[in-house]
């Protein structure tokens, strides 16, 4: 009888847990909502296809220059496979089970490989992070871990060029 009060006891412990931990992420979100608005939509031209779609995984988005404030608003905040294909006018993110991201290319200001972002830390430059900056001017990272990471230095050149250069 003991043992099973002392599981039982976990198990509440436990459910307690999960459910402050579930209120902080949606506390979060309603904090971090105005900030963040209505992502660009996807436009029905992307332009012509600069770079070769890499797969990989989004991890997240972060409020710049933070790599470990992660944004909660919808479902930005969740980890998903991923393909990221760059356009002449922005990058596409396709996510399996999430809305995709379009990231204009005016909104576009560096696109580099680090070591970390969204609490998830890699070997030297193992993440591919696109700062951009959202509609309502917040300045956000988006943290993407390609499959291969051969096609980083592409990534990386290719954040400044536009159609006509590429």
């Amino acid at each position: 009888m003991e043992r099973t009060l002392q599981v039982l006891g976990l198990l509440v412990l436990f459910a307690l847990c999960l459910g402050l931990m579930y209120r902080a992420w949606t506390g979060r979100a309603k904090k971090q909502a105005g900030a963040i608005g209505e992502l660009p939509p996807v436009p029905e031209d992307c332009g012509a296809q600069l770079l070769e779609p890499t797969k990989g995984l989004y991890l997240g988005s972060t409020l710049a220059p933070s790599w470990i404030q992660r944004v909660t608003v919808g479902d930005l905040g969740f980890r998903a496979t991923a393909e990221l294909t760059r356009f002449e006018r922005g990058i596409l993110l396709e996510r399996d089970g999430a809305s995709t991201i379009w990231i204009p290319s005016e909104s576009i200001t560096a696109v580099r490989a680090e070591r970390g972002h969204a609490g998830k830390v890699m070997t030297a430059d193992g993440v591919l992070v696109i700062r951009w900056t959202l509609p309502t001017g917040t300045e956000v990272d988006t943290g993407f871990r390609g499959d291969d990471k051969a096609v980083y230095p592409a990534w990386t050149g290719a954040a400044t060029k536009t159609g006509d250069e590429a």
